[in-house]
């Protein structure tokens, strides 16, 4: 482990708990409701407001072999084809043959989803899916349902709960093992300023980290904190080239930067054409789902037409809806593109890609465990395998659904793993820098805005070699002004949020730009334009990161596209979950080429 930490202030005040969860999105809430459910003293650590995750930012919804006809096979098969060949094959049967029970279990929960007349569930069609299996609710507002339920249950069940708190850096004992987190609390509350959670394990949950680009669907609070986290307690991370751009993002000018309005993929799935400004459809004859193709060709087709037309953006036409379906079925869409001065009932909606999903993350096994014993990680920030190299629409929350119920029957000991104590009496003294790394020289406020605009321009949804080594260099430049100011960095990087965030955008983003580099060729939503092509033959396989002592991106590569054990001898048991047995022969578990 690297021992590195954020420079900050030290604890000023300290909880016990059994377990703390940083996060409060469907992957956060449900992990801490299954492990408050046996008793255990679980804290809950969100950033801004418990109902502020990101969550409640999806529109399209969630999918699952709910619907008739429909079986975890056809949806296993899929997400393989979306995560081109990189998908891990045990994690996407977990996902599949536990997610309609799960999506039951949400239910059970409060969730309320969009229904038809007969009473059934309505379900729709997005990106990938040969049959409609995305469970909606409010129409285009899945997330902020699923985030409501959820809210109230963890409100309901009187969860200790720690509101706008940034997560700083992991607490680990003398053998590396987790003891909690370091936080600070932004305003007042009960605590303020910098503190501690003490507990034996620490659920990371934080979300995405789309803020590392200009343009992105990510709230403003997606600046990658738990990825960050794990990596300078020398945890492994994966697959960080692979983020996904979503192709639809309603465009807002060629200079707009933050958060950006999404029209959902379902939009596409209800029958909406991409067209360029003569009104042709162009995603005919460029693979056989047309504009329901995964999200990386449509991506990648829509890039392509912009720069063969010299155009800022594309069209999403969907007026043959007519207004009724407009506000019935996308009443949240409708009422942003008219905020932003455009009528879909009336207009093509000016689209174009941005920053939405990051495929890869904190490295875990099937139990959602990390390289570092205590210390899991659930929803965006975790990287299962689930997802490979391109994650298809709408899995993204059962993902935090399914393994955030795995990692509290790990935590709980259902698993036959050992159970952890109780509050103060699990815990030893906890020792933030074990090996005498030190702290990480902090960046200017300002410093975010140069690190997403040079992510933008050499990392975005078009790479080459000659683009990841200007970013690189740039990025690395950033770090060595910061480490060379001394050791707190610039005079004016004080110790607080906003230089946190753009340290860990920082160090998310020379890791990404690495990875990205390592990998020559093209492969799901990662584009080398110098490298057109896939080769499975020297690349199907996962690339593995981690931090070394002296700060550096370390890179391996795994043998093939599955896993391997988070930790020696200790190996995630195999799936074997009702309804499993027709899929343990999926070509999918043929073995990798060399």
């Amino acid at each position: 482990m690297t021992g590195i930490r954020l420079t900050a202030p030290a604890p000023g005040w300290a909880i016990d708990a059994d377990v703390v969860v940083v996060g409060s999105g469907v992957a956060g809430l449900t992990t801490a409701l299954r492990c408050a459910a046996v008793g255990l003293t679980t804290v809950v650590v969100t950033k801004a407001r418990l109902d502020d995750g990101s969550t409640r930012w999806a529109q399209g919804g969630i999918a699952a072999a709910i619907g008739e006809g429909d079986t975890p096979e056809q949806h296993l098969d899929d997400t393989l084809v979306a995560g081109a060949g990189l998908c891990d094959a045990s994690a996407v049967r977990a996902l599949v043959t536990e997610g309609p029970d799960a999506v039951r279990r949400l239910i059970d929960t409060g969730a309320h989803f969009d229904t038809t007349d007969t009473g059934a569930i309505a379900l729709t069609r997005e990106g990938g899916h040969h049959r409609r299996r995305i469970a909606h609710a409010g129409g285009d507002a899945t997330g902020a349902e699923i985030s409501r339920a959820l809210v109230e249950a963890v409100r309901s069940a009187a969860l200790r709960i720690i509101e706008n708190a940034l997560v700083l850096d992991l607490l680990t004992d003398a053998d590396g093992r987790t003891e909690g987190v370091t936080l600070h609390v932004m305003g007042e509350g009960q605590h303020d300023g910098v503190g501690a959670v003490h507990a034996p394990a620490v659920v990371l949950a934080t979300g995405g980290m789309g803020q590392v680009f200009s343009a992105t669907t990510n709230p403003p609070v997606s600046t990658g904190d738990g990825v960050a986290l794990a990596l300078r307690a020398g945890a492994e991370v994966s697959d960080l080239e692979f983020v996904q751009f979503h192709p639809t993002v309603l465009f807002l000018g060629a200079g707009s930067e933050g958060q950006q309005p999404l029209v959902s993929e379902a939009v596409r799935g209800e029958g909406a054409h991409l067209v360029d400004a003569s009104g042709t459809r162009f995603m005919l004859g460029q693979h056989e789902l047309a504009e329901l193709a995964p999200r990386d060709i449509v991506a990648k087709a829509i890039t392509r037409q912009m720069q063969l037309q010299g155009a800022e953006h594309m069209y999403l036409d969907a007026r043959h809806f007519g207004a009724e379906m407009w506000e019935q079925r996308f009443p949240t869409i409708l009422a942003a593109c008219r905020t932003h001065g455009i009528d879909p009932v009336t207009q093509p909606i000016p689209v174009a890609p941005a920053a939405h999903y990051a495929s890869g993350g904190v490295r875990t096994d099937l139990r959602g465990r990390t390289t570092v014993p205590g210390l899991y990680a659930c929803g965006e920030v975790a990287c299962t395998g689930v997802h490979g190299a391109n994650r298809l629409a709408s899995n993204s929350l059962l993902e935090g659904l399914v393994f955030a119920e795995r990692i509290a029957a790990d935590i709980t000991g259902a698993t036959g793993a050992p159970r952890v104590g109780s509050g103060a009496s699990a815990r030893h003294t906890p020792v933030a820098d074990p090996t005498g790394a030190g702290t990480v020289a902090l960046l200017t406020a300002e410093s975010r805005t140069a690190i997403q605009r040079i992510m933008t321009k050499g990392a975005g949804v078009i790479r080459s070699a000659g683009s990841l080594a200007v970013a690189a260099g740039e990025l690395e430049a950033l770090q060595h002004a910061a480490a060379a100011a001394g050791e707190h960095g610039p005079k004016d990087a004080v110790p607080g949020v906003e230089a946190w965030e753009a340290t860990n955008l920082l160090l998310v983003s020379r890791v990404l730009v690495a990875a990205a580099r390592e990998r020559e060729e093209t492969r799901g939503c990662h584009w080398r334009e110098d490298r057109p092509d896939r080769d499975d033959a020297a690349w199907r396989r996962h690339l593995v990161v981690r931090i070394a002592p002296d700060r550096q991106p370390v890179v391996r590569t795994t043998d093939g596209a599955a896993f391997p054990p988070v930790r020696p001898g200790v190996p995630a048991e195999p799936t074997a979950t009702a309804g499993s047995d027709s899929l343990r022969n999926h070509p999918a578990d043929a073995p990798e080429e060399p």
